[in-house]
C-alpha cells in the first residue's frame, strides 16, 4: 500500500479519481487505551462529542492508566448483562431484540475491547459492498499483489481474506480477534477456506500496523454472507465501500451505509463499473444521494469500466487514487489513530441510543409476559369468585342434590342418626351402625354439585387463558405449549378426593369436646359424619336458596338445616365450625385451581422472558458507561 509510480491509463478511459469529495474522511475517532481525547479536538473535522479514553500519541508506547482500567470495567459490564440476555422468541420484540443484542454483543468483543484492552492494534481497512463490485481486484491492487481470488460466480468471494504485513499476522491469529471466527494462514497463492473461515495472508508488501480486509458480498444471496460481512465492519476501523454504477441505489447498499452514518465510521466509497457515457451524471447522482443520507463527509471515489485486468488486479492506475488516500490515512500512526478514533468514538456515542433501544425491547417483552401473566390472574382469579359465591348462595341446592336432601329429611334419617347415650356401648360394641343407602346418595350427591361447580369454573378459566393468550403476538404459540403439558385436565380426579377429605374434616369438627351443646351432649349421642352432611347443607346456602318461599313450600323441603344445627350445637360453636369449614373449602379450591394453572405458568416462565429488572440494568449500564467516559 506505498506510493507506487503512477502507470500509464492503458484502459482509454479516465482514472480513478475523487468525485465531488466531501471533506477529509480520515476525521478522526479512537483506538484504545488510556489519555482521555475529546472529539471536539478531532483536526479531521469529525464531530463533536464527549471524551472518551483513547491515546494522544503513538499507542504502543504509553502504559494502561487507571482510567482505561475504569472504562474496561464498565465496558466489560455492559457486555455481560447484554451477553446474559435472552428473549422469548415469538413475542413482541424478540427479533429485534435478538438482532440488536447480537449486533451491540459483537461490536463490544469484537471493536471496542480489543482496543481498549491493547494501544498497538493494527488499524484494520474493510472492504465491503455488492455483489460484483470487483472488491477483490480491488484489494489485489491496493495490495499490490494477488491476496484474494476473483471469478465470475457470484457471490465470489466465499470466505473473505486479510492481507497484513507478517508482524501483525499474529494479533489475527489471536482469539483477541472476533473470537469465534475460525481461520487459517494462507499458504502460497491465495487460496480461499470454507465459508465462514478467515483467511490470513502475510505479505510483505502491506505496511506494519494496517490490514486490509476483502469481505463477502453485502447483498449476497447466501444470508451467511451479508451477515458475516456485517460481523467484519462492525470490528473495522475504516470502511472502504465498494459498489457499481448500477447498484449504488439498491437498499441493502444503503443499510450499510446508513449504519456507518449513524456510527460516524471513518468512510470511503467506491463506485465502481463507471460507462464513459453519463459518467458525470451518473456520479453527481450517487454524491446527491450521499448528502441527502448524511455521508456528505464520505471521501469518494470513482473507477471506470476496464478490462484491464492482469493477476487478478488492475494493470492500469485505475486504483492509484485509492492507494494514495489509504497510504495517507494509514502512513504514519498518529494518522491511524486519528481514523481509528474517529470510528471508536463514533461506535461508544451509538451505544447511547442502542443500548435504550435494545433496553425497549426488552421492556417490551416483560410487558408481553405480565399480559400474558395477568390473563391467567385474571381468569382464576374470576374462577375462584364464581366458585365462593357459588358455594353459599344456594345456587348449587337444586336438582339432584335438593332432592337426595329431601329424601333423607322426609325419611328421618337425622333422627336416627341420633341415639341416647344410654345405648351408646352397646351400640359401639355393636359397631357402626350401616348407613341408609338414602345416606350415601346425598353425600354423592354433595360431591357431584361441587366437582362439578370447581370443574366447570376451572375449564372455564382455561378456555378464557387461551383465549386471550392467542390474542397476544406470539401468544398462540405459548397457549398450545401450555395445553400439552402433563397434568392439563387433572381437576376432575383431584377434587373428588378434596371433596372427601373436607367432608371428613367438617365431621370431625362436630365431633369436637365442647361443640355439642352440654344440654344435648349428657343425653344424646349421634352420627358426626351424618351432622357434617346438615352442616355442608347448611354451608351451601339452604337457607338463601329457600328465603322468600311459602311455608308450604318450605315445609315440603324438608327442615331447615340450620335449625337442626342449632339444636345440637351452642351458636358461637355452630358460627366456629361453619368459618373454619367454609375457609377450608375456600383454600382446597385455591390449591386446586392453583395446579390447575401450573401448565399456563409453566410455559410463561420457561418461555424466558427477561427479568423485571433486566431493562432498568441496560439503563444503568448506559449510564455507568456515559459517566466512565
Amino acid at each position: 500500500m506505498t506510493r507506487p509510480s503512477a502507470a500509464p491509463d492503458t484502459s482509454g478511459s479516465d482514472a480513478s479519481d475523487r468525485f465531488d469529495t466531501g471533506p477529509d474522511a480520515t476525521s478522526a475517532q479512537p483506538t484504545a487505551g488510556p489519555s482521555a481525547v475529546s472529539a471536539a479536538e478531532d483536526p479531521g473535522g469529525g464531530r463533536r462529542g464527549p471524551t472518551v479514553p483513547v491515546p494522544s500519541g503513538p499507542a504502543k508506547h504509553r502504559a494502561p492508566s487507571n482510567d482505561d482500567h475504569h472504562f474496561e470495567q464498565v465496558l466489560e459490564s455492559l457486555r455481560k448483562q447484554i451477553r446474559d440476555l435472552r428473549f422469548a422468541e415469538g413475542l413482541a420484540g424478540a427479533d429485534e431484540g435478538a438482532v440488536l443484542r447480537e449486533d451491540v454483543l459483537a461490536q463490544l468483543s469484537d471493536y471496542v475491547l480489543p482496543r481498549v484492552r491493547r494501544p498497538d492494534i493494527p488499524l484494520l481497512i474493510a472492504v465491503a459492498g455488492s455483489t460484483g463490485a470487483g472488491k477483490s481486484t480491488l484489494v489485489n491492487s491496493l495490495v499490490g499483489e494477488q491476496v484474494t481470488t476473483t471469478g465470475v460466480r457470484r457471490p465470489t468471494t466465499n470466505s473473505p481474506v486479510l492481507a497484513c504485513n507478517p508482524a501483525d499476522v499474529d494479533w489475527f491469529s489471536e482469539a483477541s480477534f472476533i473470537p469465534s471466527l475460525p481461520r487459517v494462514r494462507q499458504q502460497g497463492l491465495a487460496m480461499p477456506g470454507k465459508d465462514g473461515m478467515l483467511v490470513l495472508a502475510a505479505t510483505e508488501a502491506m505496511p506494519p500496523g494496517v490490514a486490509l480486509l476483502d469481505t463477502p458480498d453485502v447483498d449476497s444471496a447466501v444470508a451467511a454472507h451479508h451477515e458475516f460481512a456485517a460481523k467484519f465492519l462492525d470490528a473495522a476501523d475504516l470502511w472502504v465501500f465498494v459498489t457499481t454504477s448500477g447498484r449504488y441505489a439498491d437498499a441493502r447498499v444503503w443499510e450499510f451505509l446508513q449504519v456507518a452514518r449513524d456510527r460516524d465510521t471513518s468512510l470511503a466509497v467506491v463506485l465502481s463499473r463507471v460507462p464513459r457515457k453519463g459518467r458525470r451524471q451518473l456520479l453527481d447522482h450517487f454524491g446527491a444521494m450521499l448528502e441527502a443520507n448524511g455521508l456528505g463527509n464520505a471521501a469518494r471515489f470513482a473507477i471506470p469500466e476496464t478490462d484491464q485486468i492482469r493477476g487478478e488486479r488492475f494493470t492500469s492506475n485505475v486504483a492509484d487514487h485509492i492507494r494514495d488516500f489509504l497510504a495517507d490515512v494509514a502512513g504514519e500512526a498518529e494518522q491511524r489513530d486519528r481514523v481509528s478514533r474517529r470510528t471508536f468514538i463514533g461506535v461508544i456515542d451509538s451505544f447511547r441510543t442502542r443500548v435504550p433501544e435494545l433496553a425497549r425491547q426488552v421492556e417490551a417483552q416483560i410487558e408481553t409476559g405480565r399480559t400474558l401473566g395477568a390473563a391467567v390472574d385474571d381468569a382464576y382469579a374470576v374462577a375462584e369468585k364464581h366458585i365462593d359465591t357459588s358455594v353459599g348462595d344456594g345456587s348449587l341446592l337444586r336438582g339432584s342434590l335438593l332432592a337426595r336432601w329431601q329424601e333423607v329429611a322426609a325419611g328421618g334419617e337425622l333422627a336416627k342418626s341420633m341415639r341416647p347415650r344410654k345405648k351408646r356401648a352397646r351400640k359401639s360394641r355393636e359397631g357402626q351402625v350401616e348407613r341408609s343407602e338414602r345416606i350415601g346418595a346425598l353425600e354423592r350427591a354433595v360431591r357431584d354439585a361441587l366437582e362439578a361447580l370447581v370443574v366447570s369454573a376451572g375449564e372455564r378459566a382455561s378456555e378464557q387463558v387461551e383465549q386471550r393468550w392467542r390474542e397476544t403476538p406470539g401468544g398462540r404459540e405459548l397457549a398450545s405449549e401450555a395445553l400439552d403439558l402433563p397434568g392439563t385436565g387433572m381437576l376432575a380426579q383431584q377434587i373428588r378426593q378434596e371433596i372427601d377429605e373436607w367432608r371428613g374434616e367438617v365431621a370431625k369438627m362436630t365431633a369436637a369436646d365442647g361443640a355439642t351443646k352440654r344440654s344435648v351432649a349428657r343425653f344424646v349421642t349421634f352420627d358426626h359424619e351424618v351432622v357434617a352432611l346438615v352442616m355442608i347443607i347448611d354451608l351451601l346456602g339452604y337457607d338463601r336458596s329457600h328465603a322468600g318461599v311459602g311455608a308450604h313450600a318450605a315445609d315440603s323441603a324438608g327442615p331447615s338445616p340450620q335449625r337442626l344445627l342449632k339444636g345440637l350445637f351452642a351458636a358461637q360453636s355452630l358460627r366456629s365450625i361453619g368459618q373454619t369449614a367454609r375457609e377450608d373449602l375456600r383454600e382446597r379450591v385455591r390449591g386446586l385451581l392453583s395446579q390447575e394453572r401450573v401448565p399456563f405458568d409453566t410455559a410463561l416462565s420457561s418461555a424466558g422472558i427477561p427479568s423485571d429488572d433486566s431493562a432498568v440494568q441496560l439503563y444503568q449500564a448506559t449510564y455507568n458507561l456515559e459517566i466512565a467516559r
